[in-house]
């Protein structure tokens, strides 16, 4: 998830450096690694929020029960918001394919 962070904060940087200027920002070059870095960036976080469900499944369902106390349920409510996190990156992905469709 750092890498989502960094790549969006890189993005709401440079969105705001075109809005301060009033300059255009349908290059479609730009706009065309804009797109290719939200689907990697999200399919990643899709990766990422699927395997914390998939170490989630082996303690709840596998081993019969976690051992581990509060600190099971503090995972089982990561992976929920991994999952949320994901949904909103892939909103996000598709409204920047949009954008490059249409320019």
């Amino acid at each position: 998830m750092a890498l989502q962070v960094i790549w969006s904060s890189g993005l709401a940087f440079l969105d705001a450096y075109f809005l301060a200027k009033k300059k255009s920002f349908h290059n479609h070059v730009l706009l065309s690694l804009f797109v290719v870095g939200d689907w990697c960036t999200g399919l990643l976080s899709l990766a990422a929020a699927a395997s914390s469900a998939g170490v989630a499944v082996l303690y709840f369902h596998d081993l019969g029960s976690c051992s581990f106390g509060e600190e099971c349920t503090k995972f089982q409510l990561s992976v929920a918001f991994a999952f949320l996190s994901w949904i909103s990156i892939f909103i996000s992905s598709l409204i920047m394919f949009w954008i490059w469709a249409a320019g």
